[in-house]
């Protein structure tokens, strides 16, 4: 679900202007779950750039409030997801964890890092969202430590019907700042990409459909 459409479009428009997003229809990318895309978003570049960070942090905090999410904790999915998550958390005086995508092999073995409590209220905070896969594994992490999630909020998402699926059956709450949708029409508003480019988005997406 979209937080808000005019935010939409405004942080698709920051996401282009800092070349957060990289388009190479010959030399697919491949993500973490495994597909081959055309596409690729670099979330992580906001953090270089205090106003857009600063944006995305309101917006962040605006989401969790506006939906009456009422945490007691923020936990940020690794790695994208730690430092928007620390922001968010600093933002609204909460404490604050991080989940990695498993235990480690070493030390504690621990999969949440942080002190997070039994049946605590928790928002996860994430900078991407494309399967869901990585994303729900730490809901289910955090799950199994005895929070009660209250929702999650990211960046961007792809719109993929595998992951709208996959957070309707985790029974998980997902807001985001924009999509897939609203960044290809900013993109073609503003001639970042060319209508042979549009062709190969609009594929893609069928293609996973």
């Amino acid at each position: 679900m979209i937080y808000n459409k005019d935010i939409a479009f405004k942080t698709a428009e920051l996401l282009l202007k800092i070349n957060a997003v990289k388009l190479s229809p010959k030399n697919l990318f491949t993500w973490a779950s495994g597909i081959k895309s055309p596409i690729y978003c670099d979330n992580r570049i906001t953090l270089s750039y205090p106003e857009i960070r600063t944006f995305i942090r309101q917006n962040f905090v605006k989401a969790i409030e506006e939906n009456g999410f009422q945490p007691e904790a923020i936990a940020g999915v690794a790695t994208g997801g730690i430092a928007q998550g620390a922001l968010v958390a600093q933002e609204l005086g909460l404490p604050f964890a991080y989940v990695r995508t498993s235990k480690k092999e070493h030390g504690l073995t621990n999969q949440i890092e942080g002190e997070i409590r039994d049946r605590q209220r928790v928002v996860v905070v994430e900078d991407l969202i494309s399967t869901g896969g990585s994303s729900l594994g730490a809901v289910q992490a955090l799950k199994e430590a005895g929070c009660q999630i209250k929702g999650m909020v990211a960046i961007f998402t792809y719109n993929l019907l595998k992951s709208e699926k996959a957070f309707i059956e985790a029974d998980c709450t997902l807001i985001t700042l924009t999509d897939y949708d609203h960044l290809i029409q900013k993109a073609v508003e503003i001639g970042y990409i060319t209508d042979k480019d549009i062709r190969v988005l609009q594929d893609f997406k069928k293609s996973l459909s």
